[in-house]
């Protein structure tokens, strides 16, 4: 997932916190001895707690590698002077000297990025290393009992730290595996949709070509007209294929749907445009505030039904669309004035039982069959307000 590389506000001013909280124990530190142990080391010591921090406060992204390598060396740093204070024999029971308390904080602040943002295979030994750094620091300032104490104290807090970088990370994994859960069932949803989309338009083109050569030689004003019908028909099937296609293969792509209740209109519009038949819609109650599922729902159900009438309604000359709504209900219902009812299964195919799974999968129901008299009838109900039965 992308970030935007201008932090919040609100973080910005804690970090700022933060470096003015670690300045003042770095001025705590000089002023307690820091730099009594030498020019040079009590330099590198000074130029290690700022190192720390920058590494502790950069804001890393979640899975960042470079997060873990600075977090090792700078745990390989800060070993290293305390190997080397004790090596020198700088450090001497009963001192008053500080080890480093600004440095300290900002090992206990990397300690907890690195559980969180670091990579799965390279936190545990980063985590390892700056845990190690943050035990041994105050044997610099002596090898008494009483830093001892504090070394455990520190490893105390270690741990703590840890466990909260860790908590925070396993909520962020459930977050976006809750997200890619989203995504791939959205995915998969666009993907049945191909046959919706794209049948309803060929049908479409193929129902114009039909016409166009039928009335070419008597009438080719008509049949540049179909051409051009045709052409704006290939030309929605293609910008749908794509919109398809982007989200099927970009894992950043929106997760909103094509279309839904409130574009019937412009679908019936297009359906008129190419077909004999002529479509009215007949609304009942606002369709503004629909949950998204029950409004592409409905969108798919009267997309199928007129891609049905194309196909198998030949002699149709009206389609009418109604959609009502009431408190806890949407109906649906697509019918048209046919030829004579079709035997049920006749025409077999995936779009109605799509349909029938994908208005099942939003508590409702779906029935299509032949009307009393002629056509064919098709009516759906979905709930607005979770499962029941109207």
């Amino acid at each position: 997932m992308t970030t935007s590389p201008l932090l919040p506000w609100w973080l910005f001013l804690s970090r700022l916190a933060a470096l003015a909280g670690l300045a003042a124990l770095g001025l705590f530190d000089v002023y307690h001895g820091l730099l009594h142990s030498g020019p040079l080391l009590g330099l590198a010591r000074v130029l290690l707690a700022m190192a720390v921090a920058a590494v502790w406060l950069y804001p890393y992204r979640p899975g960042s590698a470079h997060l873990a390598r600075l977090a090792l060396l700078a745990a390989a740093a800060s070993l290293a002077l305390s190997g080397l204070s004790l090596l020198l024999g700088l450090s001497y029971a009963g001192t008053s000297d500080s080890w480093g308390l600004a440095e300290t904080a900002g090992l206990l602040g990397l300690l907890y990025v690195t559980a969180r943002r670091a990579p799965a295979r390279m936190a545990p030994w980063a985590v390892l290393g700056v845990g190690a750094a943050v035990v041994l620091l105050p044997l610099r300032s002596g090898t008494h009992y009483i830093f001892v104490i504090f070394g455990l104290l520190l490893a105390i807090t270690a741990a703590a730290a840890v466990t909260a970088g860790t908590y925070l990370r396993m909520l962020d994994t459930g977050r976006q595996r809750a997200l890619d859960e989203v995504r791939a069932a959205q995915r998969a949803e666009f993907a049945r949709d191909l046959h919706d989309f794209i049948a309803h338009h060929v049908t479409g083109i193929i129902v114009q070509a039909q016409g166009a050569r039928y009335v070419g030689e008597q009438d080719p004003q008509r049949a540049l007209a179909a051409l051009e019908q045709i052409e704006r028909a290939g030309a929605e099937t293609m910008a749908s294929m794509r919109r398809m296609v982007a989200v099927l293969r970009e894992p950043e792509a929106p997760l909103a749907p094509l279309a839904g209740a409130a574009d019937l209109a412009p679908l019936l519009d297009g359906f008129n445009r190419s077909s004999p038949a002529t479509a009215r819609l007949h609304l009942d109650g606002g369709l503004d505030g629909l949950p998204v599922e029950v409004s592409t729902s409905a969108y798919r159900v009267v997309m199928e039904a007129l891609t049905n009438v194309r196909r198998h309604a030949v002699q149709a000359r009206v389609v009418d669309v109604s959609v009502r709504r009431t408190s806890g209900w949407l109906f649906v219902r697509v019918a048209d004035d046919g030829a004579p009812p079709r035997p049920a299964g006749e025409h077999g195919g995936y779009g109605l039982v799509g349909l029938g799974e994908r208005v099942r999968a939003v508590g409702g129901w779906i029935n299509a069959g032949p009307g009393i008299e002629r056509g064919w009838l098709l009516d759906a109900a979905m709930p607005l307000t979770g499962r029941g039965t109207p």
